[in-house]
């Protein structure tokens, strides 16, 4: 990995630490090389917007445009 590489993981492993462990995420881990490796999850998406109140239908509006 060249320096520029280093640093950024370096950087990133910062942000996942604040993250963790002074504002209480979860980290599901390096998903990088995950089969079918997406920037949306769709379920975790999916449980996040009926916990905000956004009815099935408006979800679905939102993958329905997302996957196309």
């Amino acid at each position: 990995m060249s320096q520029v590489g280093q640093r950024e993981r370096a950087a990133q492993n910062r942000v996942v630490a604040l993250f963790r462990n002074q504002l209480g995420y979860a980290y599901y881990g390096d998903w990088q090389d995950r089969a079918d490796n997406s920037n949306i999850e769709e379920g975790y998406l999916r449980d996040w917007l009926q916990r905000q109140g956004v009815d099935e239908a408006m979800a679905a509006k939102v993958f329905s445009w997302w996957l196309s």
